[in-house]
Order: C-alpha cells, then sequence, then structure tokens
C-alpha cells in the first residue's frame, strides 16, 4: 500500500464518481481504476460497489474512509518533525484548538513559549471538539484547548481561563437603557449564536445560561465565529452572545458589549490532555499555563460598558 493509494481511496470516497474523481486528481481514469483495484486487492476486501449508473462505498469502505484521515495527518506531522529537526527545533509539540479559545490569553501564553523554550516547534490544528478528542487518544496530538469538559474516559480537562460572557448589542438598540441586561429580556429578541457542530463545547455552555430561564430563545443564525457574528450583530441583525476579550478582539464598528443581570457568568477554556504520565516538556507546557493563570486570577474581573475598540481587563 502506497500514499498514493490512499489519495485515491480518498478522491473517489468523498466524489463517489470516478471521472470525477479523477479529474480532481489530475489523472486518467483507467490508472486511478487500477490503483483502487490494487488497494482492494492488497487489503482482501471491496471497497466500492461500482455500476454504470453510480459508485458506492461498502461496509468495509466506510469504515476504511474513518481511518484514512489519521494517516495522513500522522504523515504530515513525520514530515513537519523532521524539517523541524532541520530547521534547529529540538521536539514538536503537537496542540489542537477548538470552539475559539480566548485569544488574549492564548498570543500572550504562545509568546512565552517561543521566549522560554524557542528549540520546541509549536504546531497548531484549529479542529471540531470530537476530532479533537479523538486525535489525543490516537496520539495525534499532545494538548488541546477546548470549551467543553465533557470529554470522556481518558483524557483530563482542566479549566485554565475564563472570560466574562456578555452580551453584543447593535449600537442604538434599545437594550442599551440597561447597565446589566436581564436574561429574560434578552430572549426578547433574536440572536446569533454559535454552531453547535463547529463550536460544540462554546456552544454548550451558552446553552446552559440560556436554560437559566423557562422561555424559547428566538435563533436568528447560527455561525461558526465570532467574527461573523459580531458583524451581524453590527448589521442590527441579531444580539449576540461570546466572552469579553472575543468581542474586544473582534473590534467591530457599531457594537456594544453589555454584562448581563445577576451574577457574572463566565466561559471557560478547558485544556484536555490524556490521563497518562506528562514528557518533561509537556509538563513545562502545563506548569507555564499554571503560572499564567495564577497571576491573572489576582486582577480583578472588570465589567464595563464598552464598544468592540475599546479594551477590557480578564
Amino acid at each position: 500500500m502506497e500514499m498514493r493509494h490512499l489519495r485515491c481511496f480518498i478522491a473517489v470516497a468523498e466524489e463517489l464518481h470516478f471521472a470525477r474523481a479523477a479529474e480532481r486528481l489530475h489523472i486518467e481514469q483507467s490508472p486511478l481504476s487500477r490503483a483502487i483495484k490494487e488497494l482492494e486487492e492488497d487489503l482482501g476486501v471491496q471497497l466500492f460497489v461500482r455500476t454504470t449508473r453510480s459508485t458506492r462505498l461498502t461496509r468495509a469502505g466506510k469504515l476504511f474512509q474513518e481511518h484514512v484521515p489519521r494517516v495522513f495527518t500522522a504523515f504530515q506531522q513525520a514530515r513537519d518533525s523532521v524539517k523541524a529537526t532541520a530547521n534547529g527545533f529540538h521536539s514538536q509539540l503537537r496542540i489542537a484548538l477548538s470552539d475559539g479559545i480566548q485569544p488574549s490569553r492564548f498570543s500572550t501564553f504562545l509568546a512565552l513559549c517561543r521566549q522560554e523554550e524557542p528549540e520546541i516547534e509549536i504546531r497548531l490544528s484549529e479542529v471540531p471538539l470530537a476530532q479533537q478528542i479523538k486525535g489525543l487518544h490516537d496520539d495525534l496530538y499532545d494538548i488541546g484547548f477546548a470549551r467543553s469538559d465533557e470529554v470522556g474516559d481518558g483524557i483530563i480537562a482542566q479549566a485554565v481561563w475564563s472570560d466574562p460572557l456578555m452580551v453584543a448589542v447593535p449600537a442604538r438598540h434599545p437594550l442599551l437603557t440597561h447597565k446589566r441586561i436581564p436574561l429574560e429580556e434578552v430572549l426578547r429578541y433574536p440572536l446569533v449564536l454559535a454552531d453547535p457542530h463547529a463550536c460544540e463545547g462554546y456552544s454548550r455552555q451558552i446553552e446552559r445560561v440560556l436554560r437559566r430561564v423557562d422561555q424559547e430563545p428566538l435563533i436568528a443564525e447560527r455561525v461558526a465565529s465570532v467574527d461573523l457574528m459580531m458583524a451581524l450583530v453590527a448589521a442590527g441583525f441579531a444580539l449576540g452572545l461570546a466572552g469579553a476579550s472575543q468581542i474586544t478582539t473582534s473590534r467591530e464598528p457599531g457594537v456594544v458589549a453589555r454584562p448581563l443581570a445577576g451574577r457574572t457568568h463566565m466561559l471557560t477554556t478547558y485544556l484536555l490532555r490524556l490521563d497518562s504520565e506528562l514528557s518533561e516538556t509537556l509538563a513545562r507546557f502545563i506548569e507555564r499555563i499554571s503560572t499564567l493563570e495564577s497571576s491573572a486570577t489576582k486582577k480583578p474581573v472588570v465589567l464595563p460598558d464598552l464598544d468592540a475598540s475599546e479594551e477590557i481587563e480578564p
């Protein structure tokens, strides 16, 4: 089995059409068919059922399709490691990111990592939460950051950063008469919220807050990024719910952030890792996070009335 066989398989599995797959790979259809036949002979199973009208995956083909992307990821990581060594790096730390983590804390942390251990190359991968969890189990990532601690057995979720939850309100909106907006008032208006598939943990935390009121939210749109959420809020399309640092970082004109009434709601970022013995590199990495968090918690949480161009102390 060669990498070309896997590339051919992925193309056909995604297109379910040999001619389109061949065009996508910039090869003729006959060598593509030959590569698939060689792969099936090597595995000893049939991967596709092909008729004059259609092409579909067999049960074995569907199972194989689930595993092949991990092979490509591992191969890419191996190539990156070799290149990193050639460029003077002594080791590599593979970090998975999900759910749009707190930008200000993470950028500060990465800068500290580069300053204290410049010989360690940091590789970042933005993936959905489910893929991050699977990747940690499959040794594709060393550590992860996400907005959820519901990660199943074998993984430790450690709370590392918290961000005040704010309501993103269009300028000149009636709700701006409130310095702190009651949740019941927020739910009277359409909301733009995070997509639960792209931002699973983030979405869960928001849903828990919304369930505190016995009132069904009117969801106008689901988005995969805070930037798009803020653009829709600025356009007067809906209200948004996001972390204070995320609203500030977006710097979208025409957006005002206000806290919810009552107790302060926080969005929590978790560090995810396998429940196993830590390497020295990973142990120092986690200790560095703890040091930054300890320093940050000495500062009071400030919830000012701000627009997206103003700064907020996390």
